[in-house]
């Protein structure tokens, strides 16, 4: 009979795949360092192989190791599903959900959201972790992630989706520019204004793009920011003009009274949230009936001030 591995040979096998360093892949596995490189020599002895190259400098897969690492991330996740299908059959929307969401929408919907789970679903504890598409979706196969919360139009590779609303792009101007004088601008009104602009890797970059018809380089941005936030205080410095989503207008212009927003004419751009999770998750039911309420919440009919308890953030690595 084949001596198989342990579940935890190989969880600390990923730990340290990932981390390429013994105390840092200890500490994510909350065990030992000495535990853990226990575990790893005793692996390697059952395999018979070498998965790592050993200095005093570094820590490195060999070649076999590097696939032998990616089967077994591919096991653990096919493990937790196993665990998740007899749970979910039992009591759907409970238990822990590690939920990723890209930081131009987690800050506009997660509070009203967060407090409506709360209430509706108290059994429900999420573990949020904030990041870009690309990041998030590599988290998501590698199973880090259970769900994700992004907007498209985005190429999201092969994973199963929910849409849940439309959020126009609007622009922002300052108080005193000439297009606030119009209910809505065309983008042909963009030429040659300062556009400001997210920073590459934010989707919502490319979601400003498409609704201003640019393609290929932006020759007349000057600026470039990593949150909403800040492009809003530079509207409001007058130093240009941005496009934003609708969901972020009432927060980011609460205490910001130099900037108007008009809606873009005539084709009203939009960019559309969705869920997303992988095709091989045995949640997707659960997963839907979460898009519902997340819908709910959206539409006003799920808003509710109950405080929330269900919620810690997922460690950055």
């Amino acid at each position: 009979m084949i001596a198989l591995p342990s579940f935890q040979q190989l969880r600390f096998l990923c730990a340290l795949a990932e981390r390429c360093h013994f105390g840092k892949a200890a500490d994510s596995c909350a065990v030992t360092q000495s535990t853990l490189s226990g575990g790893i020599k005793d692996l390697e002895a059952r395999l018979g192989v070498a998965l790592f190259e050993r200095s005093h400098r570094h820590v490195l897969l060999t070649p076999l190791g590097k696939e032998i690492a990616a089967s077994a991330q591919r096991l653990l996740v096919g493990a937790e599903e196993l665990v998740g299908m007899a749970r979910n059959a039992q009591a759907p929307l409970t238990g822990p959900l590690r939920f990723g969401v890209i930081p131009t929408i987690g800050p506009y919907v997660l509070p009203a959201l967060l407090s409506h789970l709360g209430a509706v679903v108290p059994g429900l504890k999420l573990y949020v972790r904030e990041d870009q598409s690309a990041i998030l979706l590599d988290k998501l196969a590698a199973g880090e992630l259970d769900i994700l919360l992004l907007a498209m139009p985005y190429d999201l590779g092969d994973v199963e989706t929910m849409e849940i609303a439309e959020d126009p792009i609007v622009v922002a101007v300052p108080r005193n520019h000439p297009l606030c004088r119009r209910n809505a601008v065309d983008p042909d009104d963009l030429v040659g204004e300062q556009i400001l602009m997210m920073e590459d890797g934010h989707c919502l970059r490319s979601h400003s793009l498409q609704a201003c018809r640019i393609v290929g380089p932006v020759r007349n941005e000057v600026f470039q920011a990593t949150t909403l936030r800040t492009l809003v205080q530079m509207v409001a410095a007058d130093l240009g003009i941005t496009l934003m989503p609708q969901i972020a207008v009432d927060s980011e212009l609460a205490s910001t009274a130099n900037v108007v927003i008009r809606p873009l004419s005539p084709d009203q751009p939009f960019r559309t949230l969705v869920l997303a999770w992988r095709q091989t998750s045995s949640r997707g039911t659960e997963f839907r009936a979460l898009g519902n309420l997340i819908r709910d919440c959206l539409a006003g009919t799920g808003r509710t001030p109950a405080p929330s308890q269900n919620i810690e953030a997922l460690p950055a690595h």
